[in-house]
């Protein structure tokens, strides 16, 4: 995608996204046979639901119809979210997955796989787990020494007090016990 369009959706697009309190992650146009296909990634600090998506959609369509910015061709359009194995890239990406589980490249080498306890705006405060019984140690790693990092994926992991989405799920649960 040039680089003119890729401004002129983003100026079409942001203000839109930007009305629903989303962020705007990614805009990406790749071929798919004799149409092209424009993907649009959107996050927020809460995540992304489907019909958010699909009203987002909805919007979308009706500015580029209205526009030219995607030209004459047919496409698809897309919106999504990052999904849970995606890059942190961002600031606000390391704030969202406070509490979970990261794998980082470091620049001076190695990989570190810890989860993430806190978050400031020079790095991270990590908490590597112990290996054969040993205990958990905290370390600190500053942004300029993470090469590339992204989630690790946990499939049995359990409830951790740090992370919010489960605080928010065990309150939930909690209040729909009170109600029964």
């Amino acid at each position: 995608m040039s680089t003119t369009q890729s401004e002129r959706l983003r100026g079409l697009l942001e203000p839109l996204i930007a009305a629903r309190d989303l962020d705007l992650e990614e805009i990406e146009v790749t071929p798919a046979g004799k149409r092209r296909v424009l993907r649009i990634v959107v996050d927020s600090d809460e995540g992304v639901q489907l019909d958010e998506c699909a009203a987002l959609s909805r919007e979308a369509s009706q500015v580029l119809d209205d526009s030219d910015a995607m030209g004459g061709a047919p496409y698809t359009l897309e919106v999504t979210s990052p999904g849970a194995d995606r890059p942190l890239t961002e600031l606000r990406h390391y704030r969202r997955a406070v509490g979970r589980l990261i794998k980082a490249q470091l620049h001076e080498g190695g990989e570190l796989v810890a989860r993430i306890t806190a978050v400031d705006d020079s790095g991270l405060d990590l908490e590597v787990p112990g290996v054969k019984g040993r205990k958990p140690t905290a370390r600190r790693v500053s942004f300029d020494e993470i090469a590339k990092a992204r989630v690790e994926l946990e499939f049995s992991r359990k409830p951790d007090k740090t992370d919010k989405r489960d605080a928010q799920h065990d309150e939930k649960i909690d209040e729909n016990k009170e109600e029964a």
